[in-house]
């Protein structure tokens, strides 16, 4: 596996808190087709973690209360033929979904008003609208 993969900032996935699992990926099948154990699944102990904040690992299992079994968020990957290439997939997923999980709430939206002058314009252009209609109305015949 290539390097550390950056959940954000300097916090990194930890290696030692990896548990990696492997076995036979699913689909059709045919001589020599689908014998190595390609699939790989990536296990990440979030409730036991002491490589994330607490603040972030409290966001984080908060948010993903229902990926997870036991405090433990799970990834698979099998998209690729090679065990490596499906272990890079797993592994950055899991990153990516961490760094989700863990992002700050987005600042409170600060609701606006309408300018006046823009809706006295709306308004005026309306009643213009209004008047040319009425306008062309055919009572006085």
């Amino acid at each position: 596996m290539s390097g550390p993969y950056p959940i954000r900032g300097s916090v990194v996935l930890p290696e030692a808190e990896l548990v990696w699992r492997f076995s036979r990926s699913s689909g059709p099948g045919g001589q020599h087709v689908n014998t190595s154990d390609s699939q790989v699944e990536l296990k990440f102990d979030l409730a036991a973690t002491k490589a994330l904040p607490p603040v972030w690992k409290e966001r984080a299992l908060e948010r993903l209360a229902s990926r997870l079994v036991g405090g433990v968020l799970s990834v698979r990957a099998s998209e690729h033929r090679s065990q490596w290439r499906n272990r890079e997939t797993a592994a950055v997923r899991l990153a990516a979904v961490l760094a989700e999980a863990t992002a700050p709430p987005p600042k409170p939206r600060r609701p606006t008003k309408i300018p006046r002058g823009i809706n006295e314009r709306r308004l005026r252009e309306k009643k213009a609208r209004a008047e040319t209609k009425r306008g062309r109305s055919a009572r006085d015949w």
